[in-house]
C-alpha cells in the first residue's frame, strides 16, 4: 500500500499537480512547430481537440501576427513536395485549393516553382515505365490517361506523348 504524506490527502505517486488543459494557442503552435498548415486546417485540428471557434479564431490570428502562421508559406511548401513527387501543376492547384487558399496565393506558389512540365511529365512516364499496348494509339492512350491523373495539362501530355513516337529510340525527354 503507498503511504500518505502528512496533510495531502495523496499517495507519493499521485503527487504531481493535475495538468492543465492547453490553451489553443499552444496546440496551434504545437502543430505548427511540426510542419506548415493551412488556416483552415489548423482550425479543424484545433476543432477536433476542443477548442471553441472563438479561442481557434483567435489563436489563429495572433500565429498570423506573429508570422507563424502563413497561407502563403503553407501553399509554396505543398507546392514543391507535390511537384518533387512528380505531380502537375493542375493537381498541386487542386490540393491547395482544397486547403482553401485563395487563387493568388496558389498561383504564385505555383509560379514560383519555374518548373519545366514538359521535362516533368517524360520524367514521370520514365519511371512509371510506358504502356506496353498492342498498337501505338492504345499505348500513347495509356501513357496520356497516366499522365493526365498526375495533373499535367493536356497541351503538356500531347507534347510528352508525341514526343514519344516522333523519337524513333523511344526515348522521352
Amino acid at each position: 500500500m503507498a503511504r500518505m504524506r502528512a496533510g495531502s490527502g495523496k499517495s507519493r505517486g499521485d503527487a504531481r499537480a493535475e495538468p492543465r488543459p492547453r490553451s489553443g494557442y499552444d496546440d496551434a503552435l504545437s502543430l505548427l512547430s511540426r510542419r506548415e498548415h493551412s488556416k483552415r486546417e489548423l482550425g479543424a485540428k484545433l476543432a477536433r481537440r476542443g477548442h471553441s471557434a472563438e479561442e481557434s479564431d483567435d489563436a489563429i490570428e495572433r500565429l498570423r501576427e506573429q508570422h507563424y502562421q502563413s497561407d502563403e508559406r503553407f501553399a509554396a511548401s505543398v507546392a514543391r513536395h507535390r511537384a518533387g513527387q512528380g505531380y502537375g501543376p493542375m493537381r498541386i492547384r487542386a490540393e491547395l485549393k482544397s486547403h482553401g487558399l485563395a487563387d493568388a496565393a496558389i498561383g504564385e506558389a505555383i509560379a514560383a516553382l519555374d518548373a519545366d512540365w514538359v521535362a516533368s511529365a517524360a520524367a514521370q512516364l520514365r519511371r512509371h515505365g510506358h504502356a506496353k499496348a498492342a498498337n501505338a494509339a492504345a499505348a500513347r492512350a495509356k501513357d496520356a490517361a497516366f499522365l493526365l491523373r498526375r495533373g499535367f495539362d493536356a497541351a503538356t501530355v500531347r507534347a510528352v506523348t508525341r514526343a514519344e513516337t516522333s523519337d524513333p529510340d523511344g526515348d522521352i525527354g
